[in-house]
């Protein structure tokens, strides 16, 4: 299954020098992560019946090319670990230039969240088993 998505940059996402605002680039990783969450059955309503929450402890971009205002991007997320029973997770995000070049990459460590115990807990299992479906990142070096 294609887990990226196809944005087009907004007039909200743009700094005063003309492109696209850091955290921006961030805010585009979420959404995809957010996206593949709910198509996995995993959407906010789900979530709140389980009282189980994503959270992240880094969050690390390394911006490559300028993205301007209306561009089209393509954002892609793929699994670099995860322990054995899903509980905490690495995720690298690519962003694409419509050309195909890559902009930007927004690296996550996260967990999960029990809601109520304000304590880290182990997703279930469908959900550690769907994270494990997604594909693996490979490291590619930088374009120059």
């Amino acid at each position: 299954m294609d887990q990226s998505i196809t944005y087009r940059t907004r007039w909200a996402d743009m700094d005063p020098n003309g492109h696209m605002r850091h955290s921006a680039y961030a805010d585009y990783a979420a959404d995809q992560r957010v996206a593949l969450l709910a198509r996995w059955g995993y959407g906010v309503a789900r979530f709140a019946q389980l009282r189980l929450g994503p959270i992240l402890f880094r969050e690390e971009t390394r911006f490559l090319k300028e993205i301007g205002i209306g561009e089209e991007i393509r954002v892609d997320g793929r699994l670099v670990s995860m322990t054995a029973d899903g509980a905490r997770w690495t995720i690298a995000h690519t962003l694409y230039k419509a050309d195909g070049r890559v902009a930007a990459t927004v690296t996550v460590d996260g967990a999960w969240l029990d809601l109520d115990r304000r304590k880290l807990a182990v997703p279930p299992p469908e959900l550690a088993a769907a994270f494990a479906t997604m594909p693996p990142y490979e490291a590619t070096p930088p374009p120059s």
